[in-house]
């Protein structure tokens, strides 16, 4: 095992960034572009060099999800306030959405988002509209 252990030290710097646990919507982004090659790469054949590869991956976007988007879902609100978090972004980063006036009284609940809002921020964050109905 030993011998093992040396081989990956030596090429472990090299892949680090794929395999590492996503910490943030930023390595986690990077990650499932990262599958999504992969995936257009081994396609359906199980017998694929990088079929594991692919498996591995899948399982690292997986944890990711199953620790951090299921907090999305609910709430518009909490979800806007959770991305703006993870992307480390403040209110006069969504000046797409309105003034900062529009965009405090959105994050307080005092308005709702309207449909233009929603498109917008669901392509500024890459996620499903739904996330903000």
């Amino acid at each position: 095992m030993d011998i093992e252990l040396k081989k990956v030290a030596t090429v472990w710097p090299g892949i680090r960034n794929i395999f590492s646990v996503p910490h943030n919507m930023r390595e986690y982004n990077k990650l499932v572009c990262f599958l999504d090659d992969l995936m257009d790469e081994v396609g359906e054949d199980e017998h694929h060099p990088l079929a594991s590869l692919m498996e591995t991956i899948g399982s690292l976007v997986e944890m990711y999800e199953s620790r951090n988007i299921s907090k999305m879902k609910g709430d518009p609100i909490e979800t806007l306030k959770f991305l703006i978090e993870e992307h480390g972004l403040k209110q006069g980063d969504l000046i797409g959405i309105g003034s900062q006036g529009v965009v405090s009284e959105i994050l307080s609940g005092k308005r709702q988002l309207n449909i233009r809002q929603v498109k917008l921020l669901s392509e500024q964050f890459n996620v499903s509209p739904a996330v903000f109905v």
